[in-house]
């Protein structure tokens, strides 16, 4: 008895946001998602704007906006994916301001592939300024489309031992080699060895290769600025799974007169056959 061929169907995701925060003291506030656009798991597409954002001169932004799209391109039959979400005029504290972030995460996937190629070209800082100072991040796009798939980048890490020290010491991932405060050795405190640094799914790295700013009382540690009496700010911060990848361009922890946090513009993209 001859049984039916399988029939795959896929399973879109597209998720973007232009900003959120919240203020811990000496107030509480909760602001809420700014920008986001979701689509279901059938693909379609969607955008979302807000305008002329400010709080108590914390922060403020002149314009947030995503756009979210997924679909099928009958011309090579693949799945295809793509998030762009953009903050504009952003000021936190007039200590970090910048013309424009953008962060974009793009997928390509056919039925017959095992996990889809994602990509992150286009995302970037126009005029990215912290305590004043220029700031020039190099993101390293070139690395994350050569190693498109998480099996790639997995392999990579895995087999050539260049690479691994590199993504060793720039995600100071296991023991950092360098000096660097105790709140970064926590994060890895868990993974010591040089097994692939995956926890449940999940490889936590990001777009950053260099950062290079003219003020000297800035402290940089991989993609992390920690800046005195101000708090902590995280650049391009990239999540790698298997069938999905989700970017974070800035994120900010307040820890002095203001306390709290702030994230954006950021998004996830990716998808899956199914079964």
């Amino acid at each position: 008895m001859a049984t039916d061929p399988i029939k795959k169907t896929y399973i879109h995701t597209a998720h973007g946001y232009g900003f959120s925060a919240r203020i811990d003291r000496p107030f509480e506030h909760l602001v809420d998602v700014h920008a986001g656009s979701t689509l279901p798991t059938t693909g379609g597409f969607e955008t979302s704007r807000t305008e002329n954002f400010r709080l108590k001169e914390i922060i403020s932004y002149r314009a947030a906006y995503s756009v979210v799209g997924s679909s099928r391109n009958p011309k090579d039959d693949t799945y295809n994916s793509s998030v762009t979400a953009t903050i504009e005029g952003l000021n936190i504290l007039d200590m970090v301001t910048a013309d424009r972030i953008v962060a974009r995460v793009t997928s390509k996937q056919r039925l017959d592939e095992e996990e889809p190629t994602i990509l992150s070209i286009g995302s970037r800082f126009e005029n990215l300024r912290i305590a004043g100072c220029p700031v020039q991040v190099d993101l390293d796009n070139e690395l994350f489309t050569r190693l498109g798939t998480y099996a790639s980048f997995k392999k990579e890490y895995t087999e050539n031992q260049q690479s691994r020290e590199m993504m060793q010491g720039r995600f100071l991932w296991g023991k950092p080699k360098a000096d660097v405060p105790e709140f970064l050795r926590e994060r890895y405190n868990w993974f010591a060895s040089d097994d692939f640094p995956e926890s449940k799914g999940i490889v936590l790295c990001s777009l950053v290769k260099d950062v290079k700013t003219t003020c000297s009382e800035l402290r940089r540690y991989g993609n992390v600025i920690v800046v005195p009496h101000f708090g902590k700010i995280y650049l391009a911060e990239f999540q790698l799974q298997r069938y999905q990848r989700e970017l974070a361009m800035l994120r900010v922890e307040l820890g002095s007169t203001v306390g709290g946090s702030g994230s954006g513009p950021g998004g996830q993209g990716g998808g899956s056959t199914y079964p």
